[in-house]
């Protein structure tokens, strides 16, 4: 039997590394095409304040590229030590983008961004400019690769398990990249991160109008930042509504635990507004609910239904007796590979054999397993629907707040009306709510594939690596260490850098070094 502690300190682990090296990845994103767009600007018009914009910006770029390439080291590392059964499993498969993207981040990335902080004496205008958004498309494609194997993750496609090998290999790779889940997962990811390069730019830029510092260059950070985070803001709903409506066939579980729909309800499905899920009861208290729209979302139809938690469960109890057929069938052939009666109902059905090794947790041979155990694996088959509901609530919020607060920058620097100063401190305030609502994304989205690691394929508990809890104390203990110490000296730096300002370079026959009535927005705000 596996130990249940070895696999709740392997995942804690795991999420620990992930969600603190997702910290760095969307800033970088988003960052990265707006130091890009600066630039463009610089080239185009020759004012020497859009340089300093984009050396300005461009150094803390550099210290957040570098902390996410540090930490982003890590968490492959680990699929290797803490993980050691996933990747033997799935590894040709995982194994391929994953590697492709290694050599972008540390080859393609590393020498482009060595170019561009390195380049500006060396290169002319118009080749550096090239190199500024060949590091913002790169930084783009890195995530790209990644997102296409945590994709797959969610939706296994391009792949069959080998009896003969006992793996699961690729058939298509095609499809493994092209998965909409993949797809859908990428650009509304990507949304999000030029959100938090949007709403990094605004807040610094309202911090240094508040106190009357550099403001040319803030002045035009926050039009840029107002006018690229309206847009992304937007682009994140849309693109969200497309993610989750890839999930209506794909992850049907995740998607009731998300609207805590216990049971299947009259097409179109409403939207729960509110509610209290409680898992023991299996009912949601104080529901308030809005007709229509959840069916509207997730299956663009009025006629479509969305299964509820309960009738996803039973369903997952018949997985779990046919994947038994397959799991009978794939021992027969361990000992008698010429058996085509045991090899034609592993293939009739192989797709349900992860749900028979859910009963792993419970006994050494799935075969064995009493009526109350495959009622037990089919509880597992729904994670905390409470944690679900809510963090998904909390970011849809945070992310329709970030439009009203994008519109209403967009609309005052576009009308040149003068910004207040109680906006300017709500725009500095809203710094970390992006990466609130980053985390609460991937909270939804990876612990909502629980029971499972791969979905439908592999349990997760199975995919852990053979080692000792002491030994996953001890790295547990040693990353919080050197990862506190590193936030430490990333908000050290950042602080650093973002209190000294800009090394501005004077130009007298730049208009915008006199130009402090740039625009009426960016008057003396008063209260």
């Amino acid at each position: 039997m596996i130990d249940a502690t070895l696999v709740e300190l392997s995942r804690l682990q795991f999420a620990m590394t992930a969600m603190y090296h997702f910290l760095f990845v969307p800033l970088t994103l988003g960052l990265s095409f707006m130091i890009a767009i600066m630039e463009s600007v610089y080239v185009m018009t020759g004012r020497t304040i859009w340089r300093d914009m984009t050396k300005f910006w461009g150094l803390l770029f550099g210290i957040n590229f570098a902390m996410g390439v540090a930490t982003g080291i890590v968490m492959e590392f680990q699929f290797g030590t803490n993980w050691a059964f996933y990747s033997h499993y799935v590894g040709d498969i995982f194994g391929a983008p994953l590697a492709i993207e290694g050599l972008m981040a540390f080859f393609l990335e590393a020498t482009l961004v060595g170019l561009f902080f390195f380049g500006w004496d060396k290169l002319g205008k118009v080749q550096h400019l090239a190199v500024t958004w060949l590091v913002a498309l790169g930084s783009n494609l890195s995530a790209l690769w990644i997102l296409v194997a945590n994709g797959w993750m969610q939706n296994p496609v391009g792949s069959v398990f080998n009896p003969d090998t006992m793996r699961m290999e690729v058939v298509d790779f095609a499809a493994v990249i092209f998965n909409p889940v993949a797809q859908a997962k990428f650009v509304h990811t990507v949304a999000a991160g030029y959100v938090t390069g949007a709403v990094f730019v605004l807040s610094i830029s309202a911090w240094y109008l508040l106190r009357g510092r550099h403001k040319a260059l803030a002045k035009r950070s926050f039009t840029v930042a107002a006018s690229f985070g309206l847009a992304a803001a937007l682009s994140v709903v849309v693109l969200g509504d497309e993610s989750g409506y890839t999930i209506t066939d794909n992850q049907k579980m995740k998607l009731a635990m998300i609207e805590g729909m216990w049971h299947t309800e009259e097409a179109p499905a409403p939207f729960a507004l509110f509610g209290i899920p409680d898992r023991e009861a299996q009912e949601t208290h104080y529901e308030l609910k809005i007709p229509w729209v959840m069916g509207l979302i997730a299956t663009r139809s009025i006629d479509q239904e969305i299964p509820g938690i309960l009738e996803l469960m039973a369903l997952s109890e018949l997985h779990i007796r046919d994947g038994l057929l397959a799991y009978d069938a794939l021992e027969t052939l361990k000992v008698d590979e010429a058996n085509a009666e045991a090899r034609q109902t592993f293939l009739e059905n192989q797709e349900y054999l992860g749900y028979a090794l859910m009963l792993k947790k419970y006994v050494a041979d799935p075969r064995d397993a009493t009526d109350q155990q495959i009622a037990q694996a089919t509880r597992d088959a729904m994670p905390n629907v409470f944690a679900l509901f809510w963090s998904f609530r909390f970011m849809v919020v945070i992310g329709f707040y970030m439009i009203a607060l994008f519109g209403l920058a967009f609309y005052l620097v576009s009308l040149r009306r003068q910004v207040p100063r109680w906006f300017l401190r709500v725009a500095f305030l809203t710094l970390p709510l992006p990466w609130v609502a980053a985390e609460l994304g991937w909270l939804v989205a990876e612990y909502g594939r629980q029971p499972w690691v791969i979905e439908g394929v592999l349990p997760t508990f199975l995919g852990v690596s053979s080692i000792g809890v002491t030994d996953i104390l001890i790295t547990l203990a040693g990353f919080l260490v050197i990862y506190t110490t590193l936030a430490i000296i990333e908000v050290k730096l950042m602080l650093k850098y973002i209190r000294k300002g800009p090394e501005e370079e004077e130009s007298a026959d730049d208009p915008a070094r006199l130009d402090e009535r740039f625009s009426p927005a960016f008057a003396r705000p008063q209260e």
